[in-house]
């Protein structure tokens, strides 16, 4: 699994994270052509310079507004994500920071979060820098995202409401919420801004993972300090013994919804869907209801950042009023993705890792069916050749010479 770690050892803010993932390989053209094609929104340009302090090397990335820009609501916000063509999971992370920015700057001001209006976040650069962000994470193919502590300064920050402490009242509420862990700076400056918080405190999980680091990107803030104002992303793939379970803790979820009152016919469309939006796994189970009635459970699995996104699908494409989250915790033995050669062509096969070693080893069946809507051999002995040929894998060692692809 691809992932990424940030290591904010002089701050978070959406520049900075969006300027790392730009120095370590994400294409501005193509961060440009999305932001374009997907958003209803203009009046800002993008750009991306070198950047240079203390010796180190990195990008500073600058959205520089060319039109008069209004301070919005959250609602607004909310609409034109909802509306907007940007790829699936990059809405549901979009739409996930921003859900928390709006639940923080509610309980700082006492309102609900609808009645929430940003002012400073809710400028087009924020709003870019965030969907910037959860773009640049699909683009480079980053499933999970890491970090380590932040660095908390002293001193106050000049806001829309005047001058408030730092960190600003917003940050504080979410890295509480996410429970982060944080470290004491002595600097009279604003190190880790609301955007920057609410980012990690959605996306990120407050750990620092063994991984296989295959780039690394520092993305620049404005201020000068004594040291670089820098923040530093690893980016590459998550490793550790090969075939050990993995516990995949609470960061994911289990959302349930009972329904009685829908065309079965639409269920399909709306198992697919869940899929589209980043479900681990989806499925139905035919339940009782009140008074007697036959309803159906839906049920998905899914990683809590994607959470925002599954909830909008369920509510829009079945007929329910509600959907249940329920924190999930599991355990999942390792996975792997060979391919071997049969008579007919080429088959995927699913390897199962436990202990250090493959158990088991499984056709993929869409290979075998595609090879049996071309050949017009009966899938069944296809699928029993690839099984056989399969069978070679079970019993070696998780870490072997083929590795995992």
């Amino acid at each position: 699994m691809r992932i990424g770690y940030v290591d904010p050892f002089s701050g978070a803010s959406g520049d900075m994270l969006l300027g790392a993932l730009v120095d370590a390989g994400l294409s501005l053209d193509r961060l440009r052509e999305l932001l374009a094609a997907g958003l209803d929104l203009g009046g800002y340009e993008v750009s991306a310079e070198r950047a240079q302090q203390h010796g180190l090397t990195g990008t500073r990335v600058t959205v520089r507004i060319t039109e008069p820009q209004p301070a919005r609501a959250w609602r607004e916000i909310r609409s034109l994500l909802e509306r907007s063509a940007l790829p699936e999971r990059a809405r549901g992370r979009a739409l996930a920071v921003f859900q928390a920015l709006a639940e923080a700057e509610a309980q700082v001001h006492g309102v609900s979060p609808d009645e929430v209006h940003f002012h400073e976040l809710g400028a087009v650069d924020s709003i870019v820098d965030i969907v910037g962000i959860a773009l640049g994470l699909e683009l480079l193919g980053i499933e999970a995202l890491y970090s380590g502590p932040l660095p908390l300064s002293r001193g106050f920050v000049q806001t829309q409401h005047g001058l408030l402490p730092i960190p600003a009242p917003a940050t504080a509420a979410l890295l509480a919420g996410a429970r982060a862990p944080t470290r004491p700076v002595d600097i009279v400056a604003e190190l880790v801004t609301p955007t920057g918080a609410a980012v990690l405190a959605t996306l990120a999980r407050f750990e620092q993972p063994p991984m296989r680091v295959e780039a690394v990107g520092y993305g620049f803030g404005t201020r000068e300090l004594p040291w670089p104002n820098a923040l530093r992303l690893w980016i590459g793939e998550a490793t550790g013994e090969a075939g050990e379970p993995v516990d995949e803790g609470p960061e994911e979820l289990l959302l349930e919804a009972n329904i009685d009152d829908m065309n079965p016919e639409f269920f399909e469309p709306l198992l697919d869907r869940l899929f589209e939006a980043g479900a681990l796994d989806a499925w139905l189970e035919p339940i009782t209801m009140k008074r007697g009635r036959p309803g159906t459970k839906v049920s998905a699995i899914c990683r809590a950042t994607d959470r925002v996104e599954l909830e909008r699908v369920f509510i829009e494409h079945s007929s329910t009023f509600g959907v249940r989250a329920l924190p999930l915790d599991r355990v999942k033995a390792g996975r792997r993705i060979e391919q071997i050669a049969t008579r007919w062509g080429d088959v995927r096969i699913k390897l199962k890792l436990w202990r250090g070693r493959v158990i088991d080893a499984v056709p993929e069946y869409r290979d075998c069916l595609a090879i049996h809507q071309r050949t017009g051999m009966p899938i069944r002995v296809i699928y029993n050749e690839a099984a056989r040929i399969a069978e070679a894998w079970i019993g070696r060692k998780a870490e072997s010479e083929e590795g995992a692809r």
